[in-house]
């Protein structure tokens, strides 16, 4: 089912979510492609990436039953979706990656003037820091950290906080991860 509004197109994802042609789709994460041979999904492979998501493992059957397709085109579909790139790969997370850093918190920094760089290759030799993020708004960088207790996340914190040129920082925990794709 299509729905025209002001000549955009846009296609059913989810229950009441839609994307349009040629623009970013936050349910799959990819770009819609229509001209020169690109891959465009439609609203079948946005059902098969979005189970996908909740479940890397689903049998094909369960993806035929729930798209309404066969499994044999379930799988030419699956096969597409990863060799155009759509979907680069599947995995699974373990209990013991989430227990191996138990206290995960996300830093937004603020930066004075132009010490960008030489602040990232300062994170870079924190070995509490999972990884850094530039960003827009308020915050110029966002730095994700783990440890293993909430005093030894402050010490890191007080060390982030020292770095020359970081203005103003905030910091949230982590509680618990409800959803977890990585990019």
């Amino acid at each position: 089912m299509k729905l025209a509004v002001g000549g955009v197109l846009f296609f059913p994802i989810l229950s009441n979510s839609y994307c349009f042609e040629g623009a970013f789709c936050a349910i799959c994460r990819s770009y819609l492609h229509t001209e020169g041979g690109i891959l465009r999904l439609d609203e079948k492979d946005h059902q098969i990436i979005s189970e996908l998501r909740r479940n890397a493992r689903v049998s094909l059957s369960a993806l035929a039953s729930v798209t309404g397709l066969s499994r044999v085109t379930v799988r030419s579909r699956m096969d597409r979706l990863v060799e155009s790139g759509v979907i680069l790969g599947f995995t699974i997370n373990l209990k013991d990656d989430l227990r191996k850093i138990p206290i995960r918190g996300m830093t937004m920094l603020g930066i004075e003037g132009v010490g960008t760089e030489r602040i990232k290759r300062t994170l870079r030799g924190f070995p509490e820091v999972i990884a850094i993020h530039a960003t827009n708004g308020k915050w110029d960088l966002i730095v994700e950290t783990g440890t293993q207790t909430v005093e030894d996340l402050d010490v890191v914190l007080g060390k982030i906080r020292r770095i020359q040129g970081v203005r103003d920082s905030e910091t949230n925990l982590l509680l618990s991860t409800q959803m977890n794709i990585d990019v």
